[in-house]
């Protein structure tokens, strides 16, 4: 580790400038430690070198400084946006960091199609359609197609599933449907049904309580008082989640931003606001090595999702936050430049919105309390594991590896890693096995660990202080043989087997390095932690196993018949909405697709049955 003293801060701040600019700042081994930005570098750079005043995280990375580069900018704007460009791209370890790895989900009402589908999107706007959103979570709009399911009953099913309906599906057995595949409801009768949905979405509940009131009117005179009972029932739901996500008389978009911080853990709450409805809201957790404030973390939150994240293709109108930011003004201007209109920040609200940030502070502290107990729960199992092991200090980093395969088939390892705060889900790994014969896991779990550990072995993976092994002696000796191998010598390796009658909480332990055997009782927590990361693991191993046999499935059966490309095995799993339809196809059948001559038809009706 470069101390202080490798790095002549007073040299340097003697030639840097006082432009506006960024500063990265550089170990010894020329890794990037931190980013930041400044309206004038020399005295931003000046105040890490004072001799008094600074946080103990804070000389941590100054004692690590080796070198710092500036680039100067021509605006504080351009500042900002290369500071987070380059948050983003080498994520430094002493920054604010925020976990966003995920685009917003949308719903799609799609309008290239004579019955129009509702579904939940990610992504690229690509494909014809309306897009309303952008929701804080996926349940979020699974719980909004749910209640448009009930109430308007627009399908949600895919366009492949709907061409081949030749009968309603359930979803029509149990009125959620009104069945257009096989015509139950008239053209004319959908596309007002595909309107209402839009007016809902689109935030005009009143114009759609007043539509659906006065059809119910004419639906009562024309004595059609079934219909009128079903328009008065859906009534009746608007109002339900008009209660339940609107404040009368309130209208926008916006989004509330509330940052609480106890025992140095951040929660940023984000609710979202569109049309004067509450979407729903989500917690973020961003991580720091340096002890900074509430504003600083609802600042870089700001910059990090706004500006380069998930939220930069669709911002708000307007973002209101429970703290007062020292650059509110360049974040509004840059975020009013990048969306081609005006963005509003402010931090002093009445009425409503003063209501909604309230309501986004309280979610904020009860979140960040969930997340305090959760991690002085792990902290206290980690303990149990230490004492259990007879450790100097409790382990910090955990792996664990598991095979999953059906007789053979499509064998996967799994490898999940676990640190402090428990599962870290962006160091698992999943590795296709090859070369071996079928279902033998000895061979399997030799050839996974290898892999691993010799990148490992490398440096170019963390070690861990703990290596698990689903499994019992015969695939631990595997683990110990790779290691040895290696040279690995000092890692504690563990095999967790199951009981006599494969219960849980029959588990025995067996150590490694003495052969030990250890059984727990069932409350104990060290226990409690082994079976979250082999039960991670399992999870984890056939998830990855599935996909591996369904891709194969999926595939094996046409890839192996001559004359059926590409372009023709997407024409067929289009037609039939699967390799099971095609399967079950006959060969007049498979001739109705396109590209599809009667031989090739023949060919794909032989082939699948002889597979």
């Amino acid at each position: 580790m470069a101390s202080s003293q490798s790095f002549d801060h007073q040299r340097f701040l003697k030639t840097v400038t006082q432009k506006a600019g960024v500063y990265v700042m550089l170990s010894e081994a020329a890794d990037i430690l931190y980013v930041g930005k400044a309206k004038n570098l020399r005295n931003r750079l000046s105040s890490y070198f004072r001799s008094a005043g600074l946080t103990n995280k804070t000389m941590a990375l100054v004692a690590r400084i080796h070198q710092i580069e500036v680039t100067v900018t021509s605006t504080e704007r351009e500042a900002l946006l290369l500071e987070q460009n380059l948050i983003k791209q080498y994520r430094p370890p002493y920054n604010i960091l925020l976990r966003d790895d995920k685009s917003y989900p949308y719903i799609y009402l799609s309008s290239d199609h004579r019955h129009p589908r509702l579904s939940l999107h990610r992504g690229s706007k690509r494909a014809k359609g309306t897009y309303f959103g952008p929701y804080p979570s996926a349940g979020a709009v699974r719980e909004s197609l749910s209640w448009l399911q009930k109430v308007f009953k627009v399908r949600q099913c895919e366009d492949s599933y709907y061409r081949n309906r030749s009968r309603p599906c359930l979803q029509y057995q149990i009125g959620r449907c009104t069945a257009p595949c096989v015509g139950k409801i008239s053209d004319d009768e959908y596309r007002r049904d595909v309107a209402y949905t839009e007016m809902f979405l689109s935030g005009k509940s009143a114009d759609l309580q007043a539509s659906l009131a006065d059809e119910m009117e004419r639906s009562a005179e024309a004595l059609e008082f079934e219909k009128a009972a079903e328009l008065r029932d859906r009534i009746g739901y608007l109002q339900q989640v008009q209660a339940s996500q609107c404040i009368e008389g309130e209208t926008g978009d916006l989004d509330i931003v509330a940052g609480v911080i106890n025992a140095g853990l951040c929660c940023i709450q984000l609710l979202s606001v569109r049309g004067g409805r509450v979407l729903g809201s989500r917690s973020y957790f961003p991580k720091s090595a340096l002890e900074e404030g509430v504003h600083d973390h609802v600042e870089a939150f700001i910059a990090q999702h706004y500006l380069t994240g998930s939220g930069a293709t669709d911002l708000p109108k307007e973002l209101v936050l429970n703290v007062e930011l020292g650059d509110a003004a360049l974040l509004a201007s840059s975020l009013s430049e990048q969306a081609g209109r005006s963005v509003s920040i402010a931090h002093r609200v009445r009425s409503q919105r003063a209501k909604w940030l309230q309501l986004a502070i309280t979610a904020a502290e009860q979140n960040l309390q969930n997340r305090l107990a959760a991690t002085e729960s792990m902290a206290g199992r980690y303990r149990a594991l230490q004492e259990l092991l007879d450790l100097d200090a409790p382990p910090s980093r955990l792996e664990c590896f598991d095979i999953s395969h059906i007789s053979g088939e499509a064998t996967v390892a799994s490898c999940v890693v676990f640190d402090d705060n428990g599962p870290l889900k962006s160091d698992y790994r999943r590795m296709n096995i090859e070369g071996i014969t079928g279902g033998d896991d000895y061979a399997a779990m030799n050839q996974a660990l290898s892999r691993r550990y010799k990148r490992i072995a490398s440096g170019e993976v963390p070690k861990p202080d703990i290596l698990f092994i689903d499994g019992g002696k015969g695939q631990l000796n595997q683990a110990l043989k790779v290691l040895h191998e290696l040279g690995i010598r000092d890692l504690l390796t563990v095999g967790v087997a199951k009981g006599s009658d494969r219960r849980a909480g029959l588990e025995v332990l067996i150590r490694g390095d003495n052969g030990r055997e250890l059984s727990l009782p069932d409350n104990s927590p060290a226990l409690h932690l082994i079976q979250h990361i082999r039960d991670e693991s399992h999870r984890f191993a056939i998830g990855g196993h599935k996909a591996r046999r369904d891709k194969a499935r999926r595939q094996s059966g046409l890839e192996a018949i001559p004359g059926v490309g590409a372009k023709r095995r997407r024409e067929l799993l289009r037609h039939f909405g699967g390799l099971q339809g095609v399967r079950q196809a006959s060969i007049a059948d498979l001739c109705r697709v396109s590209g599809i001559s009667e031989k090739i038809a023949r060919d794909i009706y032989e082939g699948l049955r002889s597979a």
